[in-house]
């Protein structure tokens, strides 16, 4: 508590001496702690004590940049108090990277591609061919920007804005100037991606045994996990693919078999397996499918094909490294096919399925689970994992494999009356329901609508789906309202975002169509009056289909309870999420609308029955002001 620079709040003390003792354990520390409780804060200063007498690093792993910021904000005030040196680090992109700034192609890149594509400019450094923004930190002196950062210690965005002004390549200074930090800030690929991990690793100067892992919004961690492990190809890349091939005259990949023969192969069971296997969504393929079918059209053995998919990665090589050499992204769509087709073949039965995809005819290896890839939680000194929505804790830990961990929820500090949560009782988001009952729809539309006319406040409406969403602004729920509306789309860069939600936190009673689980309802803070009503659309169940029955079905066999752990778990965290948007401090105040009859079953919600929501809402502010 020496560290902690504000007068703590009930619980804040229990949490900071918890992952206090945990850090020195070694051992991984559980938590569930309400949003805008103070998470952040508590985390690092329970774990900066003990990493800066035994020179251990703490890496604090975030999803957003938004809660990047929030870290350092966080470690500028543990500062004032002991001298400390933090620092974000953000993957190679745009705003990291002048060159990918002034290159659209370049944006689509790989993290491997482009940091082959970086490669090759640093090769040519000293010359005009060369990089000047990297050739600009060779000829500076960097204690000058160790002592910046140590004084000052810039958000990422101030950094990258820093580093712009002096032409220098924010990405490589990020890099060299982490390995003086006590704690790096990092999105979780930073740990997650085996290659990424040992690079970012060196960078820092440490070995994973010496480090602390802070993992932030944790709640997002197995899915993510889950992300890293699976591999999609599609109908789309296959074309390039065989473009790629033609512009190479054609190569033979074995005795008598081009590669355009090959990708014929793989286009034609792709086709077929969308056309057999296809329910909806997705389809589960059966395992040895395109091994099989491969076999058989080309007429060669199961080393014969692992043999082709090694020479299709060996003509992409060379295509790729062309195109490094002149300046290009070092991208090869016949190399992407082979590593593709070799992972297809390798993926473990017991913890992968295969599946065909609707969306751009694509195959996926899908990963039903994370443990492997939580392999450097483990491994590491001690890990911390906290979420406002981390409930059940005990299935989390089973999850990632933490053995030994310290479980613990901490209820909110705040006045629980500031907060009202109930659901109607006449509607839900069930299909079955929806498609016996024709007029559930506009009684949800008109629940809306009501809503949004007894109380003129700042309102965001979370939809389980983009489809319902435009189903119900197609139907005029907007203009019924009378008020400004707000609308997230699909495929918004992030200044688009951001200013949508800095125009509706401005606007002063408009309202935001957004999607449950999406960015708004997960790491954009709304204190006070930004957002007061939140009304969530249905419970978000994933969408039925063979990936998820596959889910069902693998934690079936594991827990027990595969319905529990694989839909029921992750719909319910992104209601509390939503919810969690409107309380972030002691005098906020917020009304929570579930329009869903099944709210009543899950005592997480802590919803209360309501016959009249609209009077409801009303009546708690008018009680409220």
């Amino acid at each position: 508590m020496n560290i902690f620079p504000y007068t703590p709040r009930s619980s804040q003390k229990e949490f900071i001496e918890l992952t206090e003792r945990c850090v020195k354990k070694g051992i991984p520390c559980i938590l569930e702690s309400g949003t805008g409780t103070g998470k952040t804060i508590c985390s690092l200063a329970g774990a900066l004590p003990y990493a800066l007498e035994k020179k251990k690093k703490i890496i604090y792993l975030t999803r957003t940049s938004s809660q990047q910021k929030q870290a350092i904000l966080e470690l500028r005030k543990i500062s004032g108090i002991r001298k400390i040196f933090a620092m974000g680090i953000q993957g190679r992109g745009a705003s990291t990277c002048p060159k990918i700034l002034s290159d659209p192609e370049l944006m689509t890149g790989s993290p491997e591609e482009l940091s082959r594509f970086c490669s090759e400019f640093k090769r040519r450094t000293g010359t005009d061919a060369g990089c000047k923004f990297y050739d600009s930190i060779l000829e500076t002196k960097m204690q000058d920007h160790i002592d910046h950062c140590s004084s000052k210690m810039p958000t990422s965005d101030e950094f990258i804005e820093y580093a712009m002004e002096r032409r220098l390549c924010p990405y490589e200074m990020m890099k060299r100037l982490i390995q003086n930090a006590d704690v790096v800030i990092a999105p979780y690929h930073f740990i997650f991606m085996p290659g990424t991990r040992d690079r970012f690793l060196g960078w820092m100067n440490v070995a994973l045994r010496d480090v602390i892992i802070i993992v932030d919004e944790a709640h997002n961690l197995p899915d993510h996990l889950r992300d890293v492990m699976t591999a999609r190809y599609t109908m789309r890349a296959l074309d390039l693919a065989e473009n790629e091939a033609k512009d190479r005259k054609d190569p033979e990949v074995s005795n008598g078999i081009s590669a355009t023969d090959m990708i014929s192969a793989i286009r034609r069971l792709m086709i077929q397996a969308k056309e057999e296997f296809l329910r909806d969504d997705d389809g589960l393929i059966p395992p040895y499918f395109i091994e099989d079918g491969l076999m058989e059209e080309l007429q060669i053995n199961s080393m014969k094909v692992r043999n082709i998919c090694k020479a299709l990665i060996e003509h992409g090589e060379v295509v790729a490294e062309t195109k490094r050499a002149n300046g290009k992204l070092p991208r090869s769509y016949m190399r992407s096919l082979g590593a593709f087709i070799l992972f297809w073949l390798d993926a473990d039965e017991e913890i992968y399925v295969k599946l065909t995809i609707a969306d751009d005819t694509a195959l996926e290896a899908f990963c039903m689970d994370p443990y492997f890839a939580a392999e450097p939680l483990r491994s590491c000194h001690a890990s911390v994992h906290m979420s406002g929505t981390l409930e059940p804790l005990i299935e989390y830990q089973n999850v990632l494999g933490l053995e030994g961990a310290e479980l613990k929820r901490f209820a909110s500090p705040f006045d629980p009356d500031n907060l009202m949560i109930i659901h109607a009782d006449d509607v839900t988001s069930k299909y079955d329901d929806i498609k016996q009952d024709e007029s559930i729809i506009p009684r949800m539309e008109d629940h809306i609508v009501n809503i949004l006319n007894s109380v003129k406040r700042n309102t965001a409406v979370f939809f389980p789906s983009y489809s319902l969403m435009d189903l119900m602004i197609k139907d005029d729920i907007c203009a019924r309202a009378g008020r400004t509306s707000f609308i997230e789309r699909k495929g918004m860069t992030n200044t688009e975002h951001q200013g949508m939600v800095d125009a509706f936190k401005m606007s002063g009673g408009g309202v935001l169509f957004a999607v449950a689980g999406g960015r708004i309802s997960e790491g954009i803070d709304f204190p006070g009056k930004d957002m007061e009503v939140a009304i969530i659309v249905g419970i978000p169940f994933s969408r039925p289909g063979a990936k998820l029955d596959a889910l069902v079905r693998y934690y079936d066999i594991r827990s027990g309870n595969g319905w529990a752990h694989a839909v029921a778990s992750p719909a319910l965290r992104k209601v509390r999420q939503a919810i969690g948007r409107l309380i972030r401090s002691e005098k906020d105040i917020g009304a929570a609308v579930i329009l869903d009859k099944r709210a009543s079953a899950y005592p997480l919600l802590a919803s209360a029955r309501s016959s009249d929501v609209s009077s409801d809402v009303r009546n708690f502010f008018m009680k409220k002001d």
